[in-house]
């Protein structure tokens, strides 16, 4: 038995979902505690100066230095897109995500979707025209609403028993993590691993996705990482966000595309870049050792080092402490 959008859309609640069997795609691909963790993880920092810079080969180089193999896999690409303001740079960059489509499907993929699941606009296709997303070529056909899609359950997740999770993420063989480099006013930081808060769907849990704050948001964000551990990251720092992110905060070019495998250690990268202390992080804390490298000597890093990219992002007051010196 599958739940499709038309029946679950009239359920009055998640409660209603209790007797669910479950979906046998799902179930055969129950994930397993996280990765191994066999030495240091390369993450690779290239420089991308601008929008209109050539991303796609950007992409492919930074892919093939991490040694991603993506022939037929079904990749599912999960950008960071939350709110709009015409104003600053809430959302990964379009130009970023066609870049990255183009590449995975040069390199092999059997199929490439685009999902997403906002967690504060309900109407995620006006989010994604006032965005510009549809200037990618074929985008509807491309799209699923991580808020509406099918969902099913996955066993575990911190303290529940079970969390729902849209048919998109649970049978791709790789989800890509195409975060934008960004403070958040409760995390610290939002990259990689922060961004799969869009893959918990929003016609179960509601806006803005208040089961994951009462779970807590480290938490949340380490379970999500262990259930969707089959990842890459793409982090979008060519244009930033500092301050009050990760809606509020103000532009910051970094100027970097940041990319790897090891979730945790892409992050742990890109806050060094932000002049961020991963060790002070808590998720990131969470997250060492059981579920990716956070420690410096623990990431092979390649591309540019972090030295000649560092740029320090402005940081709200109670977030200070934050600061890598």
């Amino acid at each position: 038995m599958k739940i499709s959008r038309r029946d679950f859309f009239p359920l009055a609640g998640a409660g209603l979902l209790a007797g669910y069997a479950g979906w046998e795609g799902a179930r055969s691909r129950r994930p397993s505690p996280g990765p191994t963790l066999p030495g240091p993880s390369p993450v690779v920092v290239l420089k991308a100066s601008s929008y209109s810079a050539d991303l796609a080969q950007r992409i492919l180089e930074g892919v093939r230095e991490c040694g991603l193999d993506v022939r037929d896999k079904k990749v599912l690409l999960k950008p960071n897109l939350v709110e709009f303001d015409p104003a600053t740079c809430i959302n990964t960059d379009v130009s970023v995500v066609a870049a990255a489509y183009e590449v995975f499907r040069s390199l092999g993929a059997a199929e490439v979707i685009i999902g997403e699941g906002p967690g504060h606009r309900r109407d995620t296709y006006s989010l994604v025209e006032m965005a510009h997303y549809r200037d990618i070529s074929h985008f509807d056909d491309l799209f699923v609403d991580l808020n509406r899609d099918d969902v099913s359950p996955v066993q575990g997740f911190a303290d529940r028993a079970e969390m729902y999770f849209p048919h998109a993420a649970l049978r791709a063989d790789l989800v890509v993590s195409l975060a934008k480099m960004k403070t958040h006013h409760w995390a610290g930081a939002t990259l990689s691993m922060k961004n799969f808060f869009g893959l918990v769907p929003g016609s179960v849990y509601g806006w803005p996705k208040n089961e994951l704050h009462h779970i807590g948001i480290s938490q949340s964000i380490v379970e999500l990482t262990r259930i969707f551990h089959r990842s890459f990251a793409i982090v979008d720092g060519i244009v930033g966000m500092e301050g009050n992110g990760p809606i509020q905060g103000t532009p910051k070019p970094a100027g970097v595309l940041v990319m790897g495998s090891d979730l945790p250690a892409v992050d742990a990268t890109c806050c060094r870049i932000m002049g961020i202390d991963p060790a002070k992080v808590e998720y990131l804390h969470m997250a060492a050792d059981s579920l990716g490298n956070v420690e410096e000597s623990r990431i092979e890093q390649r591309g540019e080092k972090i030295s000649e990219v560092r740029t320090n992002f402005a940081l709200i007051d109670s977030f200070r402490g934050l600061r890598l010196t």
